[in-house]
């Protein structure tokens, strides 16, 4: 009797222990937290940097070491992946220099436009459970969002536009009156809006007052307000918010528990968000808040929320390989969708884009990049087997073109092992934590 009560006191330890770890994870709102079980621990949450201090992987650390000291980051973090496993996760510099705290694997930073390869995803998997066709009309009476509130517009162009065309940036968008996404003091003076805008509101601005600069299918011009767009197909087929049905549906099975929606204000990080930090003598900007007040582009400048799923998601690059595995048409670990479906995203041609993907190429590679004030990411695929990630928590000096930099860092850094480890990280138990003890003892 004596050694029941100790273990139900050990046990009641234990789960107050992880609930702790829970909400250092979880959204900081009232929403329901992810519980961390044997099977909803994050990955990211269990590896340390030592755990990828490999002497065969000196050269890629010492050329990221480079890269970040040229280039004056302050942070970043990196994983690769070698034929389906988790060989490498690691973070250097700092989460938030000011209180000098180091970037380990367990750190969540923003990933900018990396977002639309969840959405991508995302509607492939509604496409494949029959709720929407690539063929659908997304305006009109007949499209999918018919509410209402977006039946008032002003080019008959519009009502050609189908999901395909938003997936491959081919619905007739361009940026030569600014991104709408990054217009929100505009949109919300015009239309008598709160601040910050969501997204119907911006599409009812657009729909209203813009023309396309093309018919819809002719070439592709990258379009942020149409994978917005999808956000809102993904809401109205699926009948839930877009943030659930991408946890529910994409994520979780995958086994990804530390991915979310970000925000744009420091005080709003996640517990385990970096800090981020912009170019040196970088100008303030009137808050895309509304509140009257200059703020830097990374806190409040750029409306995070607004941006959803076009490139609200903040994430490790740990839990980001889980996905990029799942969706690699490679044959060790299964697919989130078929090879059909990854074969239909990852098509492209000269004048039109892949599904999700930055670029796609005839040798296998798949590439994918984000960039905001703040941050900068580049993902890479390989027919080789070889996949890996590198973000950052610093604003790039070139902007959108900086991936570029990352791109030649990470090849040179890669060209360097002789020997890969063989150990898969994505497997990786601390054999000594409480959690493990406590289900040893279960059993």
């Amino acid at each position: 009797m004596k050694f029941i009560k100790v273990l139900r006191i050990t046990v009641l330890l234990i789960l107050i222990f992880f609930a702790r770890i829970a909400i250092s994870f979880s959204d900081k709102s009232t929403a329901e937290k992810v519980f961390p079980t044997e099977e909803r621990m994050p990955i990211s949450l269990r590896l340390t940097n030592n755990l990828s201090a490999y002497e065969s992987m000196q050269g890629l650390d010492h050329q990221i070491e480079q890269f970040m000291k040229k280039w004056n980051i302050v942070g970043a973090s990196v994983a690769v992946v070698k034929d389906e496993r988790l060989i490498y996760s690691k973070g250097f510099g700092y989460a938030d220099q000011e209180q000098e705290l180091h970037v380990e694997p367990k750190h969540l930073f923003r990933i900018a436009s990396v977002s639309k390869l969840i959405t991508a995803v995302s509607v492939m998997k509604l496409v494949e459970e029959g709720k929407v066709s690539l063929e659908d009309t997304v305006f009109g009476e007949n499209g999918i969002l018919n509410d209402e509130r977006f039946l008032n517009i002003k080019d008959q162009n519009v009502y050609d536009i189908t999901v395909r065309n938003l997936l491959n940036h081919t619905a007739g968008w361009t940026n030569k009156k600014g991104d709408p996404m990054f217009q929100n003091l505009k949109i919300a003076e015009e239309m008598k809006a709160e601040l910050p805008l969501n997204i119907e509101v911006i599409t009812e601005y657009v729909l209203k007052n813009r023309t396309l600069d093309y018919k819809p299918g002719k070439k592709s011009v990258y379009s942020n307000f149409g994978y917005a767009l999808l956000g809102l197909i993904i809401e109205e087929v699926s009948q839930e918010s877009y943030e659930t049905y991408v946890t529910d549906h994409i994520l979780n099975p995958l086994g990804i528990y530390d991915m979310h929606l970000g925000k744009s204000l420091v005080k709003d990080r996640y517990e385990n968000e970096v800090h981020y930090y912009g170019l040196k003598g970088e100008r303030e900007v009137l808050s895309s808040l509304g509140t009257g007040e200059k703020v830097p582009k990374y806190y409040g400048g750029n409306s995070i929320e607004t941006l959803g799923a076009a490139g609200g998601w903040v994430a490790s690059p740990t839990e980001l390989m889980k996905l990029v595995v799942a969706i690699d048409n490679f044959e060790m670990r299964e697919d989130i969708l078929s090879s059909e479906s990854l074969q239909e995203m990852t098509k492209s041609s000269k004048w039109i884009r892949p599904f999700g993907w930055t670029g796609t190429d005839k040798n296998g590679f798949w590439w994918r990049t984000g960039t905001l004030s703040g941050t900068s990411v580049l993902l890479k695929r390989e027919q080789t087997g070889l996949s890996w990630i590198f973000i950052m928590n610093t604003t790039p000096k070139y902007g959108a073109r900086f991936p570029v930099q990352i791109n030649k860092t990470m090849i040179r850094g890669l060209a360097t092992i002789d020997n890969w480890p063989t150990y898969d990280l994505f497997d990786y138990y601390e054999p000594k934590s409480l959690h493990h003890n406590y289900l040893a003892n279960k059993n």
